[in-house]
Parts: C-alpha cells; structure tokens; sequence
C-alpha cells in the first residue's frame, strides 16, 4: 500500500502547450504533487500513462486523433484519478459519468485550481488510509464496515455528501468516511424528505442547511456549491 503521505504522481495531456506550461507552474505550489510528463500529443500521452502509471491525468477534452473523453476510456480503469481541464462546459455531464474527479474551466483560476488539489489530495489519502468502507443502510441510520470495525452512524448526524469518482464521501462533524458506493445509490436508499441532491458531486442534509445564497448552501462549516441544473428546486425550499 502506498503512503498517504508520498507524492501523487501526475501527467497532463492537452494539446496547448501553453496550457500545460501554465499547469505545471501552477502545481509547483503543491509539492506533494509530481509533474512525470506533459504531453501535447493525445497519443503520445496515452502510450506514457501504460508505461508511467500515474496515479492521476490531467486531460484537456478537445483535441486531434483522440478527444479527452475517449482517452479516458481507454485507460479508465489503470488510472486511479482523472480531472478534467477544458474550455468546453458541455462535456461536463460526459466526463462525470466517466467518473473524473473533477472538472475545471479554462481559463484555470488559482481558488479553483486550489479546490480541485483538495479534492485530489483528500480522496488520494482516505483510498490509501484504508480499503472503503461497505455501507448499509437502515431505516433512520447507516452502518459502515471499515475493516474488522463497525459503525453506526444516525442519518441525522450527516452534514453532507461528496461523489469522487465511484465512491461517495460521507461528511459528519466528528469524521469523514469514503464509501465504494455511488451518490445516486446514496440518493435512492436515503429520504428525499431529509437529504437533496443540489449538485453533480454534492447531496445535503436539509437538516443541517444554515443558510441558502443564490449559489451556493452552507451546511455545518462547510459552503456547498448549487449546480445550475438544480437551483430551481433548491430556491423552493423553506429555510
């Protein structure tokens, strides 16, 4: 098993250089990540990823001889981590359902960016802390497996959920648990009087929803972001 703490080692592929030039400056602020290749060919990037094996791929989408979503799928199952880097917002839903991890719009701005390396990092060291929890579920509570260890846990106790990738994040205020289940299966076992799905990788507790903005949801300490397609059903809820 790999440490939590040793670095995750990364390509990029897309077909501006000047793009990737401005990644690979911008992830010299995270020395835990490490640049093992920057590629402008599509097909010379495929071929590094089976020899390099990184643990994560930095794709642009468009692109000649292959596109960022057939490249994916080519090599979606050796790649434990996928994001996602495009001018294009209208492949968004094809890359989530190709599991990536993330997806950021060019031009890439340094908060965002920043967001994206969390998301990398904390889903990199929970899959490498342990083996995912199996969760089940019961009527007004949950139980996960984590190993030899049990837990219960009270519907009511959960802030939030995060997809990443396959798995789901479940957010409590004492811990987090990395679940090998998708959102939407989360989403047709729990109560949809009590949680609501109001973006592509978040579902809320309604109980623990403190303040409703145009875009976004805080929820305990933590600030949820409302996807374009839900916020009319997020707007009718009544605080």
């Amino acid at each position: 098993m790999t440490s939590p703490h040793a670095k995750i080692r990364f390509i990029a592929i897309d077909d501006n250089p000047f793009d990737l030039l401005f990644l690979s400056e911008m992830v010299k602020a995270y020395p835990f990540l490490e640049n093992c290749g920057t590629f402008t060919n599509p097909l010379e990037g495929y071929e590094a990823q089976q020899y390099i094996q990184p643990d994560l791929v930095f794709l642009d989408i468009e692109m000649p001889a292959f596109t960022g979503i057939e490249l994916l799928r080519k090599f979606r199952e050796e790649v434990p981590m996928a994001v996602f880097i495009t001018s294009h917002p209208d492949f968004a839903l094809e890359g989530f359902e190709l599991s990536a991890l993330d997806y950021v719009l060019k031009p890439i701005m340094e908060q965002r960016f920043a967001l994206t390396v969390t998301r990398i990092r904390e889903f990199w060291e929970m899959k490498q802390q342990s083996q995912a929890y199996e969760v089940l579920f019961g009527h007004d509570t949950m139980t996960i497996k984590e190993g030899h260890n049990v837990v219960k846990l009270a519907q009511r106790d959960i802030v939030y959920l995060e997809a990443m990738q396959d798995y789901t994040k479940i957010v409590t205020p004492a811990k987090s648990y990395l679940t090998l289940s998708t959102l939407s299966c989360f989403m047709e076992q729990l109560p949809a009087d009590r949680f609501m799905r109001v973006h592509r990788s978040y579902a809320v507790s309604l109980a623990q929803v403190r303040e409703h903005r145009p875009a976004e949801l805080v929820c305990g300490s933590a600030v949820i972001p409302i996807g374009k397609t839900y916020r009319s059903a997020v707007s009718k809820l009544k605080m």
